[in-house]
């Protein structure tokens, strides 16, 4: 005959009932809720431990360890898991700083950077823990990113003058952002330059098929650059593009002119441009003296991103030119002015500036001081 448990029984009240109830019926209940409460029911029902496993399928000790939470919580006490000291004890604070010093520091002389690996050597952790530490410390050792501060002495009142244009146009003008195109090389990345090259492959590529990705020859041919002149209007988003052979002042005016045949005469025109030589050149400067409706912007030195047609290149880049394959420069050119004419009827909306002009001179004055601290200190 089995020994009596000791526990004292379990009697329900009519809500304790109801509560227990609800959670098996209700779809949405976790299934260990359901479980701890038709435990209870059994039990609060007169039933035995034996009987209860029985029922339920639970180990004794469940059963027990349940029958205790009850006793202890109620219902309540059912719904909650008892905490639980953490599975592995915390790496102490010392050594996840000097993992991160580590990291920080110049890397081994045969490295470019610390790999976690190395770290993980170095410091004599696992490389678990390591990998751990960097990344709840937001460090990234292998990765590096580009910065420029423009040195333009006039930062702040280009800056000024720029987003004024964008935010606060002028009544009844019209606002044009004007720049040539980036270069997209073989493998698909971007890189300033005057040209976009019409790859295409030594062989022709395999097509996509379920299970397989498109494949092509890692070598390819050149057939031939050419340059996109582009001018978007801030106010409706629309591209302007014309496609030329070299960017020279010559090829840069004719664009222009180009674009004035869509513009009423008499419109006032502001140009937003960079510093490339050939927007400031003396052919330039006359064209602009018998144009007094026209009136050119320039963005800082070093600051060509606030060049708003700049966001239409890296689109054009990504979508159409990037890793395409053209087998002549004709189709590539195609391939372009198809772009731009599919974005002025679907995808053109006027441009937005958000940041405010204080921030980013606040922001290169503190690169500015970064760069000096550093330079004082070597």
């Amino acid at each position: 005959m089995g020994r009596k448990s000791t526990r004292r029984e379990i009697k329900l009240s009519d809500e304790d009932r109801e509560r227990l109830e609800q959670i098996i019926c209700n779809p949405r209940s976790p299934q260990k809720h359901v479980w701890r409460a038709r435990i209870i029911l059994e039990l609060g029902s007169g039933r035995g431990l034996v009987e209860t496993m029985r029922r339920t399928g639970m180990s004794k000790p469940t059963v027990w360890r349940w029958w205790d939470r009850f006793l202890a919580g109620g219902v309540d006490g059912l719904l909650r898991d008892a905490t639980r000291p953490p599975g592995k004890t915390p790496v102490p604070e010392e050594k996840v700083k000097a993992v991160i010093a580590l990291a920080m520091s110049p890397p081994p002389e045969h490295a470019r950077h610390w790999t976690v690996r190395a770290l993980a050597r170095k410091s004599g952790m696992a490389v678990s823990t390591v990998h751990g530490i960097l990344k709840a410390n937001g460090l990234r050792p292998h990765q590096v990113k580009t910065f420029k501060v423009s040195r333009d002495p006039r930062f702040g009142i280009k800056v000024r003058d720029v987003v004024g244009l964008y935010v606060d146009p002028p009544d009844h003008a019209v606002v044009l952002s004007v720049d040539e195109s980036e270069r997209v090389n073989a493998i698909g990345s971007s890189e300033r330059a005057n040209q976009i090259q019409a790859l295409g492959r030594t062989q022709r590529p395999l097509p996509m098929k379920p299970g397989h990705a498109e494949t092509r020859t890692h070598d390819y041919r050149r057939n031939g650059t050419t340059c996109l002149l582009a001018a978007l209007d801030v106010a409706t988003g629309k591209v302007v593009g014309r496609t030329v052979g070299r960017h020279r002042s010559e090829e840069f005016l004719a664009f222009l002119d180009h674009v004035a045949e869509g513009i009423d005469p008499g419109t006032p025109v502001h140009v937003v441009l960079d510093n490339v030589s050939s927007h400031k050149s003396a052919e330039v400067r006359e064209w602009l003296k018998d144009r007094p409706d026209w009136t050119f912007h320039f963005t800082p030195t070093s600051a060509s991103w606030m060049n708003a047609v700049e966001g239409f290149f890296s689109k054009l880049s990504r979508q159409r030119l990037k890793d395409a394959v053209f087998d002549s420069l004709d189709e590539c050119i195609a391939a372009i002015e198809g772009y731009i004419e599919h974005h002025n009827a679907n995808d053109a909306r006027p441009f937005r500036w958000s940041r405010k002009p204080e921030d980013l001179v606040e922001a290169w004055k503190r690169g500015h001081q970064k760069l000096q601290e550093m330079a004082s200190s070597e």
